[in-house]
């Protein structure tokens, strides 16, 4: 297949909220081809031209057909959650080429080690054990040209047509300036970034502190202590993403701060709005069966623990999360705790 023409639709994987919002914003400037594996939902969208409670462009076309969407489009942004990427990925494998690109919309890590019951391992998850989406992508497809679309991305604010910025990140400088050609318009602006490996980090880890945000909303707490969850909060994000190889750079842009502020602070946020429930004494099992879509905060907190103890890292929000997540500890005595922690300087890493 050529390059990408201008008459060539783009692709997205994934009918989701996200996946919805980026196909409208591809259709200020090409024709989009929407992949859901489930029929009646095609047809829904085809016939009525609207999904989620959002208008849909008529540049929107819905697909059921995996053939289709890799025979069609050059360009693909594959948008499913991080606990069904591997999947989706060995599912389209082979109809990918090396000709294709794909750029992700995927904040989380994939950790095929993990037990479907939700068990750790006794000794930790390894860095070989845990795989970026980008990685997914390399590994389970002959596909080289990678990026990752970076956040602050609230899926509910793009789709009501409120002006925000993205980053892409990738190795190959023609990802990122293709990405800005179809994604660029009035209301969204692209930036470029060839550190991957942070923005896809930071666009992941900032959900962990997005949920812990939410549980001191939850529980009443005010702005001051938000704000210092956040601030050292950033530097767990920081101490992670130079143990596993970025820059700290990475994360004091519009994909590490940025999308930090607006996850961690809306109640739009799946990831803030599951701490929020979480604060106010509801189970997890309910708050789970009961959210639309998945909060990857809590996937990607259970791979973080795992990678902090490989790594060796002193990182007491994501510690004691964990353990109000996971091991039911009163989410009272993990607040004091952070609050008395020992924190020998306020920055260390710059």
């Amino acid at each position: 297949m050529p390059p990408l023409a201008v008459e060539q639709p783009v692709g997205i994987i994934g009918a989701g909220s996200f996946g919805t919002a980026i196909a409208n914003l591809l259709a200020y400037n090409v024709d989009v081809l929407l992949y859901s594996r489930q029929p009646e939902l095609v047809d829904k969208i085809n016939s009525e031209h609207r999904h989620l409670d959002v208008d849909l462009s008529k540049r929107v076309r819905a697909t059921h057909e995996i053939t289709e969407v890799c025979e069609q489009c050059t360009l693909i942004f594959p948008m499913v959650p991080s606990n069904n990427f591997r999947n989706m990925m060995r599912t389209f494998g082979p109809h990918l080429r090396p000709y294709h690109i794909l750029i992700h919309g995927t904040k989380g890590f994939d950790a095929p080690e993990l037990t479907a019951n939700g068990t750790e391992k006794n000794k930790p998850l390894t860095r070989e054990e845990v795989s970026t989406m980008s990685e997914v992508i390399r590994q389970e497809s002959s596909v080289m040209r990678v990026g990752c679309l970076s956040g602050p991305n609230l899926a509910s604010e793009i789709m009501a047509g409120q002006p925000t910025a993205t980053v892409i990140g990738s190795h190959y400088k023609e990802v990122i300036n293709l990405g800005n050609k179809v994604l660029s318009s009035e209301h969204f602006h692209v930036f470029g970034t060839h550190d991957l490996l942070g923005a896809e980090l930071a666009g992941a880890l900032k959900n962990i502190i997005a949920i812990g945000s939410g549980v001191l909303k939850g529980k009443g707490l005010g702005k001051n202590i938000q704000a210092m969850l956040i601030t050292r909060g950033l530097t767990e994000m920081v101490y992670f993403g130079n143990a596993m190889g970025s820059s700290s750079s990475a994360f004091f842009g519009t994909a590490g701060i940025g999308d930090l502020v607006a996850t961690a602070t809306s109640k739009n946020s799946r990831n803030f709005t599951f701490g929020f429930r979480l604060g106010q004494g509801e189970a997890i099992e309910d708050i789970e069966a009961t959210m639309p879509e998945l909060a990857e905060g809590v996937r990607t907190l259970r791979i973080a623990v795992q990678l902090a103890k490989y790594y060796k890292l002193r990182v007491p929000i994501t510690d004691m999360l964990y353990k109000i997540v996971f091991e039911n500890f009163d989410i009272d005595r993990a607040i004091h705790f952070l609050i008395t922690y020992p924190y020998d300087v306020d920055v260390d890493f710059i």
